[in-house]
């Protein structure tokens, strides 16, 4: 039986969800898809930078990633909404529900984009596709484009064709029309240093890769080369997991709303990344043996610096002080933006191996955090802190469980609002 594959996508996804909520619950006149319009985060808060934009914006060359700064400048009446988190989850959870009615073989990729086989689930899937296209419409508010393939890497390509609110087909047979002269930047994994490197060599488009020797592109960038061939060649065997894989490492970071000049505010910036990385290993059941903190500085330069543990842990008090250490070994007090914690080599072994001069109790120590756990599930992640996170006077507040979606991105007072 032939493989089918669909890849789905949300069309300008953020942007799509707020504009979908503020016409249908709140309200609103105007659609934000139509206008030049952008979801961006807060200036003031250095998380100031575009996260998704409309259709019409692209005309202005404002690019996700991209300051709010230089996207205002480019169009000064570009319209600006807020991030909502909690909204993207909700929709992003009503679509999969949706999916899930066409098969039960679906991975999920990113918060708006998913994988679905339909081998054997539809007669025609070009028309299923149509189905499942116009049902997200019609039932969600909100449109996706479909790439229809026999496997996840054409189906990926086919879903970034013409935009939006399409179903593309990408077979193999049909690569030499549809894919193979499209600009070599466009295929799947190549990112801007490959690029670079693919340009050096003289490929211009993704027929003129498909082409060439492997050997060639083994020799100059190893094994990234002969996979990006395979890409190139419609080659890609990989299945659609349905549960993802366990975690090969946890880490959190988080942008300073200031730059850090002193080791106490670095550190208590550490310790509250450490409590919502060690929250996160109890709640999965598994600990970590190595430790490495990322610094980003003042002029953007990157830092990094890593230890191992000499036994795993899933303990706030030891990733908090193997992240100390290598704050002391690497930091020489240049102003920071940017600090993060990253953890791996994971392990389930639920049994610790006593240390000679061992100098916490291990035991104690857990039941008192997996009590703070129960706190914070039952009542709220800030029913209880630390007593160090309480603000003070002349002291800026740190947020006691940092990193990952900041609080003002998780949801908005849309009573603060301009809905058009």
């Amino acid at each position: 039986m032939k493989k089918v594959i669909f890849h789905v996508d949300v069309n300008s996804a953020f942007l799509s969800w707020e504009a979908c909520y503020r016409i249908h619950h709140l309200g609103g006149k105007q659609d934000l898809r139509q206008l030049v319009s952008a979801v961006g985060g807060d200036q003031e808060k250095r998380h100031g930078i575009i996260l998704a934009k409309s259709i019409p914006a692209k005309k202005y060359h404002i690019q996700t990633g991209e300051t709010v700064v230089s996207a205002k400048e480019k169009c000064p009446d570009l319209v600006l909404v807020p991030p909502n988190y909690d909204l993207y989850n909700r929709s992003s959870k009503a679509l999969i529900k949706l999916l899930s009615e066409y098969t039960d073989k679906i991975e999920q990729y990113s918060i708006d984009e998913a994988f679905l086989d339909m081998t054997g689930c539809c007669q025609d899937p070009i028309t299923t596709a149509y189905e499942i296209k116009n049902r997200v419409h019609a039932e969600l508010g909100f449109t996706v484009n479909i790439g229809v393939s026999e496997n996840k890497l054409l189906a990926k390509m086919a879903s970034d064709f013409t935009k939006p609110d399409h179903v593309h087909t990408l077979w193999k047979s049909e690569m030499s029309e549809k894919m193979w002269h499209l600009p070599v930047g466009d295929l799947f994994y190549v990112g801007h240093a490959s690029l670079y490197k693919l340009k050096k060599l003289g490929f211009h488009t993704i027929g003129e890769l498909a082409a060439m020797d492997p050997a060639i592109l083994r020799a100059h960038m190893k094994s990234q080369g002969i996979l990006i061939w395979q890409y190139a060649n419609g080659i890609d065997e990989s299945a659609v997991i349905s549960s993802p894989p366990p975690a090969k490492g946890y880490g959190n970071s988080l942008t300073t709303p200031y730059d850090v000049m002193d080791c106490e505010t670095a550190r208590q910036y550490l310790l509250s990344l450490s409590e919502t990385i060690s929250a996160r290993l109890r709640a999965d059941g598994v600990k970590i043996s190595v430790v490495s903190i990322s610094l980003k500085d003042w002029d953007l330069r990157f830092y990094g610096h890593q230890i191992t543990l000499s036994v795993p842990t899933d303990l706030t008090l030891e990733i908090y002080a193997a992240a100390c250490r290598c704050l002391s070994e690497l930091w020489n007090g240049i102003p920071l933006r940017h600090l993060g914690i990253h953890t791996s080599r994971v392990s389930s072994d639920p049994f610790r191996q006593m240390q000679f001069f061992e100098t916490i109790d291990y035991e104690k120590y857990r039941k008192m955090e997996k009590t703070v756990d129960q706190i914070r599930k039952r009542f709220g992640m800030d029913s209880i802190k630390r007593a160090c996170f309480l603000p003070s006077a002349g002291s800026v507040e740190i947020d006691h469980m940092g990193g990952g979606v900041s609080r003002e991105k998780r949801t908005v007072d849309y009573s603060q609002e301009k809905i058009l």
